[in-house]
C-alpha cells in the first residue's frame, strides 16, 4: 500500500499503469515509440546544431526552425522516456512533484510549440502575400518578442493548473491509467469537486490551442489563395506540395493532442487504449516528423546536411542540390 499524505494536498507517490488491456503488448508497443523517440532527438539536435553554426541560416524561417526543434526535444523527452521506463522495466511509481513536473513541461511545451507553428504559418503568409514587407515585419527584434511572448504564455497557462491540483484531496487514489502524467488524468484522482479543472482546461484550451488553429487555417487559406494565382503550373504545384505537407504535420499535432483533451471530458466511452495511444503520439510523431517536413524539405538545409556528410575533398558522391560539398 502507496504512503499517503493525510492532508488536503497530494499523495506520496502516482502509480502509471501504461496502456491498459494492453499491458501483454508493452515491450512490442515501446520499439516503434523508441525509435521514433531517437530519430526525433537526433534530428531535432542536428537541425540546431546546422542553424547554430551557420550564420547564413540565421534568418527569421530558420529561428523559427529552431523554437519548433527546442520544443520539440522537451515535448518528447518530458514523456516518452517515462513511457519506455514504465514498458521496458514496470517503473510505473512516480512521485507527486515528479508527476506536477512532467504535467507541467508537457503542456508548457506543448503551448509553446503551438505558439511557434502559428508564428510560422504567418512568417509563410507574409513571404508569399506581402514579400516586399518581409525584412520589415520580421526583424531581429520581432523574432525574440515572438520567443519570449511564446515562454511567457505557456508559464502563464501552466501555472495555474499546479495549484488547482495541490489543493485537491486524493483520499488514496493514485493509480493512473496512462503512460505519462497530463492535468485531467490527474484531476480525476481527487476525491473533490474538480469544476475548477474542468472549466480551466476547457477555457485555456480553446484560448490558446483552439485560437492558434484558427488563426492557422487562415493563414494557409491565404496563402493558398495566393498560390492558385501563381501564372505557371509547376510553381502552383511546389507550393502545394509544401503547404500540403506542412498541413499534414500540423494535424498530426493537433488531431490527437484535441481527441486527448476532448475525450478527459467528454468521451466518456471511448476504450482507454485508444485514448492513450493517440495521447502518446501526439508527443513524439510531430516531434520526428518537424525536422524532416520542415527542415529536410528546406533546400539550404539540405544543402548543409550533405556538406556536413560530405566534406570537401573527400570525393564523395553528393546529393543533387549539395553544391559546393
Amino acid at each position: 500500500m502507496y504512503e499517503l499524505n493525510e492532508s488536503s494536498f497530494d499523495p506520496i507517490t502516482f502509480v502509471l499503469t501504461g496502456i491498459p488491456g494492453m499491458e501483454e503488448s508493452h515491450i512490442w508497443i515501446s520499439v516503434p515509440f523508441c525509435l521514433m523517440y531517437l530519430t526525433a532527438v537526433l534530428s531535432n539536435l542536428l537541425l540546431l546544431f546546422l542553424i547554430a553554426t551557420d550564420r547564413s541560416l540565421h534568418e527569421p524561417m530558420y529561428l523559427f526552425l529552431a523554437m519548433l526543434a527546442l520544443s520539440d526535444l522537451l515535448l518528447s523527452t518530458a514523456t516518452v522516456p517515462k513511457m519506455l521506463a514504465i514498458f521496458w522495466f514496470g517503473a510505473r511509481e512516480i512521485s507527486f512533484d515528479a508527476c506536477m513536473a512532467q504535467m507541467f513541461f508537457t503542456h508548457f511545451s506543448f503551448i509553446v510549440e503551438s505558439s511557434v507553428l502559428l508564428a510560422m504559418a504567418f512568417d509563410r503568409y507574409v513571404a508569399v502575400c506581402a514579400p516586399l514587407r518581409y525584412g520589415a515585419l520580421l526583424t531581429p527584434s520581432a523574432i525574440a518578442k515572438v520567443a519570449a511572448a511564446a515562454v511567457a504564455r505557456g508559464l502563464c497557462i501552466m501555472c495555474p493548473p499546479i495549484f488547482l491540483l495541490k489543493r485537491l484531496p486524493y483520499c488514496g487514489h493514485n493509480v493512473m491509467p496512462h503512460t505519462y502524467c497530463e492535468h485531467m488524468g490527474v484531476a480525476r484522482l481527487a476525491c473533490a469537486d474538480i469544476r475548477a479543472n474542468v472549466w480551466y482546461g476547457l477555457t485555456t484550451a480553446l484560448l490558446s490551442s483552439g485560437l492558434d488553429v484558427v488563426l492557422i487555417a487562415a493563414s494557409y487559406a491565404l496563402i493558398l489563395r495566393a498560390v492558385f494565382r501563381l501564372p505557371t503550373r509547376e510553381a502552383r504545384r511546389k507550393a502545394l506540395g509544401t503547404c500540403g505537407s506542412h498541413l499534414c504535420v500540423i494535424l498530426m499535432f493537433y488531431v490527437p493532442a484535441f481527441f486527448s483533451f476532448l475525450t478527459h471530458r467528454f468521451g466518456r466511452h471511448v476504450p482507454g487504449q485508444v485514448h492513450i495511444l493517440l495521447a502518446n503520439l501526439y508527443v513524439v510523431v510531430p516531434p520526428m516528423l518537424n525536422p524532416i517536413v520542415y527542415g529536410a524539405r528546406t533546400r539550404q538545409i539540405r544543402e548543409r546536411v550533405a556538406r556536413l556528410l560530405c566534406p570537401a575533398g573527400t570525393g564523395c558522391a553528393c546529393p543533387a542540390g549539395g553544391h559546393g560539398c
